[in-house]
């Protein structure tokens, strides 16, 4: 059963399939039927039952019938009260079907941040992640996917509680190998496949590795049999399928007579679909060469996807030479112990869970589980270190799809340094590296998360390896000022400040310097940010240092002389940064600059200009999913567009972005300087509209999703129709000090 591809990519994050679907049509219908009865359904059976599978197939139907809702007549006008109650049919999920995957997840920490990531919810407060999610989900239609909670089950169970009963228009569905046990669940017990569809399958599997292969009347029996031993368990049938391009079907069944692999068909007493699959993995082991079967151990200390860079790194040695990894991976994608796939850092391999506990059992019995996790955790160490200074390039949006595919892998480094007290020194450093994704790809919680425990732990204080403490405790005062949380910023600064006079370290002392004065910024203290921002330019000079965050905070300086009214020398600053980041290739800290200069250009009554800055503001910021910039970018284009003449258009593009200022910052939420924009936005276009025509319009962009309205912003006004009675157009509005708001909105 093959599924067209899907449209509506910020409503859904469903992977593609890479290979068809087959059979299960009974279970799918049962399992949709469940699903429009019931708001928790939980698929549980035995690992590689295909339980994955069935609730990706059912959630792809989902998302279809979402769609073709989406795409028929407009919606009735909904009674007051009605957004909350369950919806009938199609639209119980109109507003998206997301999957959470979560078998990686190794922190309960990381269980409502992994969830919101899902929902593609970016937020950059101090909030908790769990307050964060419900409020996201309150008032939508939405079928969340769970996929491999069975490791985290209390925590999941607590969550998926809290959600339904505050957000009664979500739906979950889940797989697991067990129940959440929670009161409305209903439970859909998975089997393997009748005898026919696992003959289906297992022929689609083997014809798919060797075109070859067919079933013929000559081994149409062995082929029932193999498929009567394995249980029909999809797992195990795909690995056998492997081995059929070497094997003939009996030569298979003689393979599993094996006293290895009766010997690995789990403990006592158990299931049977269990020993069948604990079977099939051990003879698939047995037909591994030595070589392949360490490789198989080592491949195990990686979380999700790995490339071949990081396999030789982390598992050649003196008994396993670098050069020969590449031919001992392909060999292991024949026989489908790992998965090849395509993401947008590369070609990746992938282990499934099952597989790879197997092979992280072999690898504690080796003893050597402890020497690869460090390998692990060097290699990834590297990498964080190599992309920081790579993000000061023209690779910053390879570099940002990098970290974006590692992050699992990237945690579990994080994991290993805060298991060993003595190493926390390098979890500090490795936390602080990884700045430029917390800040610059919208990730301040998890950043705030990682950065809180290195520091925090015991022995974490220690100042034998004092440079990585105080590079994570600027990052940290970075973070917590994006997020509005000046307490811990100011305390987080001074601390560095002070440890670096201690030790000399002059350029930790200009970082903390430079974030003193970005907490001043985005705390309308524009005078004390001129003088911080003025002297960690200077400290940066003397030590040499020329970086993103150099730029940014020639840029912050320009923003804090623009807020004061001196435009001209907001212009030099940024213009300057302009140059050096075009010359460099980097994207992130330009496209502040250009905010900046339209910023001006705007006060000067430039609305062209300010747009044409403001149009790859909001490309640049939308692509590294930057949130603080991009609403930043939206609102003073929303300006743009009333003095072009069209406040309907600026009044939905302002109803659209409003919602985004709370998952941005309390401090900036408050600030008279940067919301000035905004407010006097509303006071022009609701003007001219009126009150009433205003509200609509606002209402109208309020229900447009994230990527519908970064379209929208860069059609240009020039494409959406003019109100009727709409000015051509207007005098730029004034923003500077004279007239920015001291109040708070």
């Amino acid at each position: 059963m093959r599924h067209r591809p899907l449209r509506h990519a910020g409503r859904v994050n469903l992977p593609s399939e890479l290979s068809g679907f087959i059979g299960r049509g009974a279970e799918l219908a049962a399992l949709g039927r469940l699903l429009e009865d019931s708001r928790l359904v939980t698929v549980t059976g035995a690992g590689g039952v295909g339980k994955s599978r069935l609730v990706l197939a059912a959630a792809r139907a989902a998302a279809g019938g979402a769609r073709e809702a989406a795409e028929g007549a407009p919606e009735a006008e909904e009674a007051p009260g009605a957004r909350g109650a369950r919806a009938p049919g199609r639209e119980r999920h109109r507003d998206g079907v997301r999957l959470a995957e979560l078998a990686g997840v190794r922190d309960p920490g990381l269980l409502e941040l992994t969830l919101s990531e899902a929902l593609g919810l970016t937020d950059h407060t101090t909030r908790p992640p769990r307050t964060v999610l419900a409020e996201h989900l309150a008032d939508r239609y939405l079928l969340l996917v769970l996929d491999g909670f069975e490791h985290l089950v209390e925590e999941t169970a607590a969550l998926v509680r809290e959600l339904l009963l505050r957000c009664p228009g979500l739906q979950v569905l889940a797989a697991g190998r067990r129940p959440l046990e929670l009161e409305g669940e209903r439970v859909f017990p998975l089997a393997p496949p009748v005898p026919a569809e696992a003959l289906e399958l297992l022929a689609a599997r083997a014809s798919a590795a060797d075109p070859a292969f067919a079933v013929t009347g000559a081994n149409r029996a062995d082929l029932v049999e193999l498929c009567a031993r394995l249980d029909g368990i999809p797992l195990a049938l795909e690995l056998a399928a492997g081995r059929l391009r070497t094997l003939s079907p009996a030569q298979v069944l003689a393979r599993l007579e094996d006293p290895f692999g009766l010997l690995t068909g789990g403990a006592r007493g158990g299931l049977p679909r269990h020993r069948a699959l604990r079977t099939a993995i051990g003879w698939s082991h047995e037909l591994c060469t030595p070589a392949e079967r360490l490789l198989w151990a080592r491949l195990s200390v990686f979380a999700g996807q790995f490339d071949l860079d990081a396999a030789e790194y982390v598992c050649a040695g003196p008994d396993m030479p670098v050069e020969g990894v590449l031919d001992l991976v392909g060999e292991l994608l024949a026989q489908s112990l790992l998965v090849r796939e395509e993401t947008a850092a590369g070609v990746r391999f992938r282990m499934l869970e099952t597989v790879r506990l197997y092979g992280a059992g072999w690898l504690e019995s080796l003893g050597d589980a402890v020497r690869l996790r460090r390998r692990h955790r060097d290699w990834y160490m590297g990498l964080a270190t190599w992309c920081e200074l790579d993000w000061f390039s023209p690779r910053q949006y390879e570099v940002a799809a990098l970290v974006e595919v590692e992050l699992p892998n990237l945690r579990l480094a994080l994991d290993c340094c805060l298991d060993e007290p003595d190493e926390l020194h390098l979890g500090q450093y490795l936390a602080g590296t990884l700045w430029f994704f917390w800040a610059g790809c919208g990730r301040l919680t998890e950043g705030r998360h990682w950065l809180d425990r290195t520091l925090d732990a015991p022995g974490g204080t220690a100042t034998e390896y004092e440079s990585s403490r105080l590079k994570a405790l600027w990052v940290l005062g970075y973070v917590a000022a994006l997020q509005g949380d000046a307490t811990a910023s100011m305390c987080a600064l001074h601390e560095c400040r002070d440890g670096a006079a201690r030790s000399g370290n002059r350029v930790a002392a200009a970082y903390a310097v430079h974030r003193l004065g970005c907490l001043a910024l985005v705390s309308d203290d524009m005078a004390r940010a001129r003088e911080l921002l003025g002297e960690a330019l200077e400290q940066y000079r003397a030590a040499g240092e020329l970086n993103s965050n150099v730029l940014m905070c020639q840029v912050e300086l320009g923003m804090a002389l623009a807020f004061l009214g001196d435009l001209p020398g907001a212009l030099a600053l940024c213009g300057e940064v302009r140059e050096i980041c075009e010359e460099r290739g980097e994207l992130w800290t330009k496209a502040y600059a250009l905010y900046v200069l339209a910023y001006a250009a705007l006060e000067a009554g430039g609305t062209r200009e300010a747009r044409r800055l403001l149009t790859e503001c909001v490309e640049v910021n939308h692509a590294f999913n930057d949130l603080v910039g991009l609403v930043l970018a939206l609102e003073l284009l929303a300006l743009v567009t009333v003095a072009e003449g069209d406040p309907a258009e600026a009044a939905v593009l302002q109803g659209a972005a409003e919602p985004l200022w709370g998952g941005v910052g309390l401090q900036l939420f408050g600030s008279g300087y940067f919301n000035a924009p905004r407010l006097l936005c509303r006071e022009r276009a609701g003007e001219l509209l009126g009150a009433e025509r205003y509200a609509a319009y606002e209402a109208e962009g309020r229900e447009l999703s994230r990527e519908s309205l970064v379209v929208r912003a860069l059609r240009g006004a020039a494409s959406v129709p003019r109100q009727a009675g709409a000015p051509g157009g207007m005098p730029g509005p004034r923003l500077s000090r004279s007239t920015a708001p001291a109040d708070q909105p």
